[in-house]
């Protein structure tokens, strides 16, 4: 198990004579509304709690469910005073949504920071002004190879299509979860302690089995990319029949999924959505969806799929 450098510095209170003291480890955590940043760092808190350390916690988190900005701070060690980071202190950035994690690059520490990112992409709303079948998304067209020159070391792994293949998307942040925890001095029984502690009942199986997917990863593929991007993963939509969209997309939805916020039917811009009398989403005019993802990318619960003609060919229905 790796131990992340923990170098003397000066930490001070306000007021109090400054004393060399273990300088605290820092982790950051961003992401979008609706990924799960939080339950990261909760369970680190925890994690930390539980071994007698002084963790302190910072959050934003009030575009949850609507695509927005989230993050968190997590410093923790022998004293703590301040829960923020200071910009380059970061020992380990982990980032859910890609384009998130280059844009907090500024707070990892360039000598011993690792980057920590998850591929996923998710098209921000106001980025979707050309919906046209077939149009340019504007999203940053920047890779893994962007990391290069600018991070001591990265991990860059596809935790949604690996928490997919698990039956369940919405464990993707226990995926990364996992992934953290090969960089950072607890126990693995420590580690499972606090994600029984911090998810439902129900679903302690697979967050176990997506913390253990991720752990996996980190060991084993020295944070080589996957081939194909988080948006052509396997996604199994339940069992009926998929309406047929615009030109090139259709719309798939997972009725079971579904908790009938209604997110999907007020961002389409096509008005292709409503709630149906079981309260779940529905498709009411697919030959006017274009494509756009609108309603996919903000859904907090991932029971929307949109393909276009090219991801359906090559994922399958």
């Amino acid at each position: 198990m790796t131990t992340l450098p923990q170098p003397a510095i000066r930490d001070e209170r306000p007021g109090e004579t400054p004393d060399p003291i273990e300088r605290p480890t820092n982790v950051l955590v961003v992401g979008v509304g609706g990924q799960g940043v939080l339950m990261i760092s909760k369970v680190l808190a925890e994690v930390c709690a539980r071994r007698g350390l002084d963790v302190k916690q910072s959050e934003v988190h009030g575009m949850a469910k609507r695509g927005g900005v989230v993050f968190s701070h997590v410093r923790f060690g022998r004293r703590v005073w301040s829960p923020t980071i200071p910009r380059g202190e970061a020992d380990v950035v982990v980032a859910l949504e890609w384009a998130e994690g280059l844009r907090w690059l500024s707070y990892l520490s360039p000598e011993r920071g690792t980057f920590l990112a998850d591929t996923q992409r998710i098209l921000p709303p106001f980025a979707c002004r050309n919906r046209r079948p077939g149009a340019r998304a504007a999203y940053p067209a920047r890779g893994p190879e962007a990391l290069r020159g600018r991070v001591a070391r990265s991990i860059v792994l596809g935790a949604l299509g690996a928490a997919v293949e698990l039956g369940e998307p919405r464990a993707a942040n226990t995926v990364l979860l996992g992934a953290l925890s090969t960089l950072l001095d607890f126990s693995v029984e420590e580690w499972h302690a606090a994600i029984d502690a911090s998810v439902p009942p129900r679903s302690l199986a697979v967050n176990r089995a997506a913390f253990e997917r991720g752990r996996e990863w980190a060991r084993s593929s020295g944070g080589a990319a996957p081939a194909a991007p988080e948006s052509e993963a396997e996604w199994i939509p339940e069992p009926g029949e998929v309406p047929e969209t615009g030109p090139g997309a259709r719309v798939e939805i997972c009725a079971g999924w579904c908790k009938g916020c209604e997110i999907c039917v007020e961002v389409c811009p096509e008005r292709c959505l409503a709630l149906g009398a079981g309260r779940s989403a529905e498709v009411i005019d697919p030959s006017a969806c274009t494509g756009c993802r609108l309603c996919e990318w903000l859904c907090p619960d991932f029971a929307i799929r949109v393909r276009t003609s090219a991801s359906s060919s090559k994922a399958g229905p």
